[in-house]
């Protein structure tokens, strides 16, 4: 007997069971990054859009609900790879100064994930006739993109910021290796006045 074959209702179905997992995984991420943020305007976007997460998980249960399919969860191997690295990234940047824009940086990949997938079931949704389940998608879709745009603008500030830091370190450093030439070269002058001064008192003994 062949095996039946599949169809867009049956990729809709997988795709949501695998959003499902990912935006669980998304909430678990977002606190995690809240609590080692140290810039408090990226800590408040990560707790403000981990709840807006808590609300996507409810919206995607009701687009099971409106499909007729139980919600369940499919292991997401894209999302794990974004938290894994996501983990990494802490671990080598966690007490660094580039921290923040390096935390800003996972959690849009994550977004632009999230992003791609939410708009290909809105797509596939009213496609296969569901329209309510496609306003839900969409809902989700949109509070994504607002995410995504003002964690580029936070990180424009935290990378900005940094700039001056790092432009105000090389000032110092350049100041200082200015008064060091300096220092030297008065040291030089002051060494060749006393050979000078050796040298005349010598002729004078002479």
């Amino acid at each position: 007997m062949a095996a039946k074959q599949k169809t867009l209702q049956d990729a809709f179905y997988e795709t949501l069971k695998d959003v499902y997992y990912a935006e669980k995984q998304s909430v678990r991420a977002l606190k995690k990054s809240a609590k080692a943020a140290q810039h408090d305007e990226l800590r408040q976007a990560f707790k403000t859009h981990a709840e807006e997460s808590a609300g996507q998980v409810e919206r995607l249960q009701q687009v099971f609900e409106i499909i007729g399919k139980p919600a369940r969860a499919k292991t997401c191997e894209a999302m794990q790879g974004l938290t894994s690295e996501m983990e990494e990234d802490l671990e080598d940047f966690g007490d660094s100064p580039a921290a923040d824009a390096v935390l800003a940086g996972c959690a849009q990949a994550v977004e632009h994930y999230e992003i791609a997938r939410y708009g290909t079931l809105k797509t596939w949704a009213t496609q296969l006739g569901y329209d309510d389940a496609a306003k839900l998608l969409d809902e989700t879709l949109q509070e994504e993109k607002k995410t995504d745009q003002l964690l580029t603008e936070i990180a424009e500030r935290i990378n900005a910021e940094g700039s001056e830091e790092d432009a105000e370190d090389a000032d110092e450093g350049e100041v200082k290796g200015k008064s060091r030439r300096a220092t030297k070269a008065s040291d030089d002058i002051e060494d060749e006045d006393a050979d000078e001064n050796k040298g005349k008192g010598r002729r004078k003994v002479a």
